[in-house]
């Protein structure tokens, strides 16, 4: 490896980074991370911070998980890959699939569909909609609705389903088919409704009102994130949900939750589903099913949904999707472990107790600094803040300035995460009320520097 300056002088330089602009990335290069240790990380010049981005939602477990560690340089002796496709298989992935089973039982899952990521298993998820809706002798079923605000990857389908114009408007045209209602976002919503209860009503009628105009013999499916997570850190009110899950029912639309995130325990319950007492058709994971040490995803699928494929008899239930790196052995050994260790901490705990004390300090901003327009989380450790300019008229903070904060922040301990005019936290599962401390003194003094 080359020196810290010969890094430092190539940074950005032959890499284009993602979700950034190629010349920001020139005239502000990225910082350089070398180390991780625990739920710190470590830059290129020895500073040490609190990793308050959990890598991106996705070290639940920290940067020492030694169990996960050693599972992948065993199994990279033993059997560093072969593929799942038609006519092989390997031992790991079958253990994981029956950990997976048991663990999603709960929310009525039962087989796996292994990717390579986040991404991939939204496109299957989507992709096994349509053919679900084909095998049950409704073929005319090929449209998608999803959420305002909403994120769901980067492939065709997935931006195409995404409810953010950042990851739309410059690739499209994107799929025909896909529609969006409002999501449930109380600081900015077109009902101008602030009530989380009352607005979710408004959003599932909105639902209904979209459904009845595209006929509902031509949905597919709906997509939506337990708790929107790229988007802002959206809770909706408890009632939403459910109520998104009894119109799907009741006019024969599958519901694909989107858990690429809230799996696995970041909600303060095992599954953002589960966090809301509901069972969907189809389930998208990734990310913390292998604590971030391994590309490796998954797509559950229920029951019901499963019975259709299995029983058919025309050969057309045979699944045309599938990746290289599915049900990777070495992929496979990584979740094994991680789930194990993930279970043996019962994290969710501790990130429903760390959540409550984050959202509380984060809460007690509001109060002390205008620039903090709005305050969201509660539901374990998934928090933001939006930064505005004036909180009348609600206006972004200006990209200067909340680029300071984050400077400063990082400078005095916290590594925190920038999109648009907010601030989203959602560091790792294991962290202690100490870190916790640090990360709020941090932004305190973020805050501060520009007050």
């Amino acid at each position: 490896m080359h020196d810290s300056n010969f890094l430092k002088e190539h940074n950005a330089r032959h890499l284009w980074h993602p979700m950034a602009h190629p010349a920001d990335s020139l005239a502000n290069p990225p910082e350089i991370v070398v180390g991780g240790d625990g739920v710190e990380i470590t830059d290129i010049d020895g500073h040490r911070t609190v990793d308050a981005v959990g890598g991106l939602w996705n070290v639940n477990l920290g940067y020492s998980c030694a169990p996960v560690k050693q599972a992948i340089a065993a199994q990279l002796e033993k059997l560093p890959y072969y593929s799942i496709f038609r006519g092989t298989t390997n031992d790991a992935v079958i253990e994981l699939s029956t950990m997976l089973r048991d663990f999603f039982e709960p929310d009525g899952l039962s087989r796996a569909f292994f990717t390579s990521g986040g991404s991939d298993s939204v496109e299957v998820a989507l992709r096994l909609a349509r053919q679900y809706h084909k095998l049950h002798g409704e073929a005319g079923r090929v449209k998608f609705l999803s959420l305002k605000k909403g994120y769901h990857g980067t492939h065709t389908l997935g931006a195409s389903v995404n409810g953010n114009a950042n990851f739309r408007t410059a690739y499209e045209p994107l799929m025909p088919g896909c529609y969006h209602i409002p999501a449930p976002y109380t600081y900015r919503n077109p009902f101008n409704e602030t009530d989380p209860a009352k607005l979710a009503q408004l959003c599932l009628a909105a639902l209904e009102d979209e459904i009845k105009f595209q006929d509902p013999g031509t949905i597919a499916a709906f997509i939506m994130e337990p708790i929107l997570g790229a988007g802002g850190v959206i809770p909706p009110h408890e009632s939403f949900m459910p109520g998104v899950r009894e119109i799907c029912s009741r006019h024969g639309i599958l519901l694909i939750a989107d858990e690429v995130i809230t799996a696995f325990g970041r909600t303060g319950s095992w599954t953002g589903s589960r966090h809301w007492g509901v069972r969907p058709d189809l389930l998208t994971c990734a990310k913390a099913i292998t604590n971030g040490y391994f590309p490796f995803g998954a797509v559950m699928v229920s029951d019901g949904v499963a019975e259709v494929f299995e029983k058919d008899e025309t050969g057309k239930g045979a699944i045309g999707s599938g990746y290289t790196y599915s049900g990777h052995p070495v992929g496979a050994a990584a979740a094994i472990a991680c789930l194990k260790e993930t279970e043996r901490l019962q994290v969710k705990d501790n990130a429903a107790a760390r959540g409550e004390q984050l959202f509380k300090g984060l809460t007690a901003f509001k109060q002390k600094y205008e620039l903090v327009g709005d305050v969201r989380g509660g539901h374990g450790l998934m928090c933001a803040l939006e930064l505005v300019s004036d909180r009348a008229s609600k206006t972004p903070i200006d990209k200067k300035t909340i680029g300071s904060v984050h400077r400063t922040a990082y400078e005095n301990g916290a590594m925190i995460r920038v999109s648009g005019n907010n601030i989203i936290l959602s560091p790792p599962l294991v962290l202690t009320e100490q870190h916790v401390n640090t990360v709020l003194n941090a932004l305190d003094a973020g805050f501060a520097a520009v007050a």
